[in-house]
């Protein structure tokens, strides 16, 4: 494997990535040699994901952790060194739906600071490279009724990304986001069981469907690459059209 988008020699960690979303980007991570740290909190759901990543031939790791908790996350940042000894990049892609607000932005935190710190320590020795990605949404984006809270969080993302994109730019590392639109996972098992509403979402989605996990593989690639080297500070929009139409 060469290139651009080689990726034998950098780990990534990917928080949520036992299923949904993540599951997709650190299978797109795996496919191109990244060796993967999944933290979740289900330690079934985190078996079963790195057994499916394993066999993509590469080095995994999983990591109990809920990024709500500073504890857990600085402890998870060490196991994932102790495995590896090192990491690249950082999916911060733990979510919860739109019930609550707060503690997503915290995650970013605790799941950002840790890993940061050992980027930044890297990147002074002479080893300067580091990948920050957050798991945004297109409801900071536009208008969502009764979801103030949540809207307002996701939009603190954003700002976060580009904060941390200006401050670390200096140690080799860049920082996005990534909003998505309507995708097909447990979390939005309720709406598509709604006729009404897919007969009203769906046409409004230009590639009519809701995308999938793995339509997430090649940003992730992407993002974790060399290719991307000098793009920071941007909100990547993978909504099949919807934010267009």
């Amino acid at each position: 494997m060469t290139g651009l988008f080689d990726l034998k020699d950098r780990v990534a960690v990917v928080t949520g990535g036992n299923g949904g979303i993540g599951l997709g980007l650190a299978e797109g991570l795996a496919q191109h040699g990244c060796s993967i740290s999944i933290w979740g909190r289900n330690g079934a759901k985190n078996a079963e994901a790195e057994a499916k990543i394993r066999t993509l031939g590469v080095r995994v790791h999983s990591q109990i952790c809920d990024v709500a908790s500073r504890e857990q996350t600085e402890e998870a940042t060490r196991a994932t060194l102790a495995a590896f000894g090192r990491i690249d990049g950082v999916f911060a892609n733990a979510g919860i739906s739109s019930g609550g607000g707060s503690p997503f932005v915290d995650g970013i935190f605790h799941t950002f600071q840790p890993i940061l710190r050992h980027m930044i320590d890297r990147a002074r020795q002479g080893d300067a490279f580091g990948r920050v990605i957050a798991t945004s949404s297109m409801a900071s984006l536009f208008g969502t009724a009764r979801n103030e809270h949540y809207a307002a969080s996701k939009a603190a993302v954003n700002a976060i990304v580009r904060a941390l994109a200006v401050e670390h730019a200096r140690y080799g590392i860049t920082a996005n986001a990534i909003l998505p639109g309507w995708i097909d996972t447990e979390m939005t098992e309720g709406v598509q069981g709604n006729d009404k509403f897919m007969a009203n979402v769906v046409p409004r989605i230009p590639l009519r469907r809701f995308g999938q996990p793995k339509d997430f593989s090649g940003i992730a690639v992407y993002l974790m690459s060399e290719a991307s080297a000098y793009h920071t500070a941007d909100c990547f929009v993978v909504d099949g059209g919807y934010c267009a139409f």
